[in-house]
Parts: structure tokens; sequence; C-alpha cells
């Protein structure tokens, strides 16, 4: 995901915010309207279990929140108790995985706390995944997550390390940049038990979750490459270079209702940062007049129930990409549908930025915003419909 992400994911509390962060925060707490709950009346269409919203605190993880809490509604499909996973330990994963990556390119690549949705599976199939009651990652004397310090930190090890003042790298920086991470995040458990069994992360991911790392895929969908193909999103926070496949805009939506049909759930990474996407209200969609022309009175009934929609189409949503109005800002959980007092279908969805806002932590988002916004999305392959994989091959 984008450098923007760093910022757009630390707005779990926006009193937590860092130096910096002040104009875009506020510009954020701008979209809302006085008393937007009452003129939405909502029915369910689906409604997949999911477990509790949670606080990604101040720090740019949203990637490993969405995807691990898709995860753990993966284990609910399975017929399993879900468990609460560690975001951190993937987070700590990664961290080591992108600082490997980043010093071997001599620094010609991004590090930080963005991620990407397929960064947690892959991790979760090297390194497997923990509890979060045994790694909460929180030894640095926060009770949320605040992640400045250490991000600072270990770029500058890094930087350091690919400067190369002893005109050699030296054979033991791993283990220095490891340390940093054991002293902030914690140590990572070898071996562990829970509820009576003992496991590794790598037994407690296959044996305890019962999750195959290779069931999921990611779908995207633009007009540069071609059709029904694997393609690189090209966004910075994309380091891995995780592939994703590429179909028709009105794919996307066949794709994810369908998936939401069967009772699968999706982790979705999109832009949040328009003026007609509401955090405090729980809305967002893509107005049929632009925020630029709207009068004063448009602009303060804007989330106050149903409003008419612009019509998107493939050509719309490639030129936001192109321009950079839609960039890889934030991942959240779709974890269901519901139609508003119109008959107009929206996605419910979980967020990962505490239950501050009308929806105790929820948000409902228009088809519309979907198409527009989506940069890409994980899923469980067997939620894509058959014609459908058979045509990606899968």
């Amino acid at each position: 995901m984008q450098n923007k992400l760093f910022l757009t994911c630390f707005l779990a509390l926006f009193a937590f915010a860092a130096h910096g962060q002040v104009d875009l925060i506020n510009k954020v707490k701008d979209n809302q309207s006085e008393n937007a709950k009452e003129g939405f009346q909502w029915t369910d269409v689906y409604d997949i279990e999911r477990t509790e919203v949670k606080n990604q605190g101040a720090s740019g993880t949203c990637w490993s929140y969405s995807s691990n809490s898709f995860l753990e509604s993966e284990m609910v499909k399975k017929g399993k108790k879900p468990v609460d996973i560690a975001e951190m330990y993937t987070v700590r994963r990664t961290y080591e995985e992108k600082a490997d990556r980043y010093v071997r390119m001599h620094g010609n690549l991004n590090f930080g706390q963005g991620g990407a949705l397929p960064d947690v599976t892959d991790m979760f199939k090297k390194y497997g995944a923990v509890p979060q009651s045994l790694y909460a990652g929180l030894n640095y004397g926060e009770d949320i997550n605040r992640h400045g310090e250490l991000d600072g930190v270990l770029k500058g090890m890094l930087d350091a390390v690919i400067e190369n003042k002893n005109k050699k790298v030296s054979p033991v920086w791993k283990e220095a940049f490891g340390a940093v991470l054991d002293v902030y995040l914690g140590k990572v458990p070898e071996t562990f038990e829970y509820e009576g069994k003992k496991y590794t992360p790598q037994s407690f991911g296959k044996d305890y979750m019962g999750i195959d790392a290779d069931d999921y895929v990611q779908i995207t969908s633009f007009t540069h490459q071609p059709m029904y193909q694997p393609m690189i999103i090209m966004v910075p926070d994309n380091w891995n270079y995780g592939q994703s496949y590429n179909v028709q805009m009105e794919d996307m939506i066949t794709i994810i209702d369908n998936a939401l049909k069967e009772g699968y759930s999706i982790s979705w990474a999109g832009d949040v940062s328009e003026k007609s996407f509401s955090w405090r209200n729980g809305i967002a969609y893509v107005p049929e007049t632009d925020y630029s022309k709207m009068s004063k009175e448009e602009r303060d009934n804007m989330f106050n129930g149903p409003q008419p929609e612009m019509t998107i189409t493939a050509e719309a949503r490639q030129m936001a990409y192109d321009n950079y109005t839609t960039t890889d800002d934030h991942g959240m959980q779709l974890v269901g549908m519901s139609k508003d007092q119109n008959g107009k279908e929206w996605y419910l969805v979980k967020n990962s930025w505490g239950n501050r806002n009308d929806y105790e932590g929820y948000l409902y988002m228009s088809k519309n915003y979907v198409r527009l916004k989506t940069l890409s999305f994980l899923m469980n392959k067997n939620g894509i419909p058959k014609p459908m994989r058979k045509k990606l091959g899968l």
C-alpha cells in the first residue's frame, strides 16, 4: 500500500495521532453530517460471523488487521472456533522479510509500516501464527500500538547498513535488527501451549487453525494490464511484488457478491481519502455531484440518508488510479451486505479503528464506491464463481 497508508491508518483514535497527522485527521473529521444514522434503515442480506472489532492504534498496520481478521472468519467458515490472531506477530515477520529485501535492493524499496494484503498469507505460509494472548507486541510501555519510534529506529539501522562505511556488509546486521524487534515487540515463541496442547507457530496455523495459505488469491481490475491474467499492482507498499488476478470491473462485484453469498468474507484494500468517505458516520459512497460543486447545504447533508450516486465506468476507475486520486490507503474486511430503505445494496465493512463511530466500528460502503476505489481484495478462491475460477485457471 502507498505511503498514504502510513497516514490514514493512524486514525483509529484521533487523539493518538502523531505530529504531522493533524491536517489529514481534520479533513477526515470534517466528513460527517449531524444525525446521519437516523437517515438510514438497514436490512441484512448477508451477515458473516467474525471476531470483535480491534484497534490498530497509532500504527500503519491495517493490512495485518484486515487480513488476520479475515483469517479468523475463515476459521469460522471451516467450522472451527476462531482464535484472536496476533497481528503484531505477522508485522514482525514482515519487517524481517522486508528488511532483507530493502538491504539487497540497496534501499531502493519502500520500507515502513505499510504492507499489502497478501503479506499476511505469505507470512502465515512461511512462519505460521500465534494467539494474541501470547504476542501483543507491546513491550515498550504502551497499551496500544505506537510504531513511529520503532519504524524510525528500524529504518535508521537499515540505512546505516546500506551506507556500508566498513566497505562490506557485516554478517550480524540481521541479528541486531531482530534484537530491536525483540525489545519493542517481544521475542517470538518457538513453542507454546494453547488449550492444553503444545504448538510451534507453524503447527498452530496448520493444526489448530486449519488454514492453507494456498487457498487465497488476490483480485483486482485495471485496464492497463491484460484481463484474466496475474499482474502486479504498482504501489510502493507492494514491496513483496504480490500478484493479483486482473478481471473486469463488474467481475469484481460479481465475485464479491458470490463470496458473501457463500459465506466467505473479503479482505479489502482501497482509497478512503474521499470527502464522501465518513468514518464518523460509517458511510462511504460516490456522490452524483462532485464535492467541489456542491452547495453548503448539500455538503452538510452528504450522509443524511441515501443520496444519488455517480455512474462508475472502467475508464473512470482506471483514470483515478493513473492520476493518483485512488491510492492504496487502507485495509478493511467486508463481512456482509445490507439493503437501505430504497432497496440499494451496500457492503458491511469491519474496520480496525476501534468502535467510536455511528456503527461501533463498522461502516456501510456502496457498490459504486467499491467499483471506483478498490485497489485489490484478498479472498478464498472457493468463493469465486466456478466459471470465473476456470477462466482464471484456479
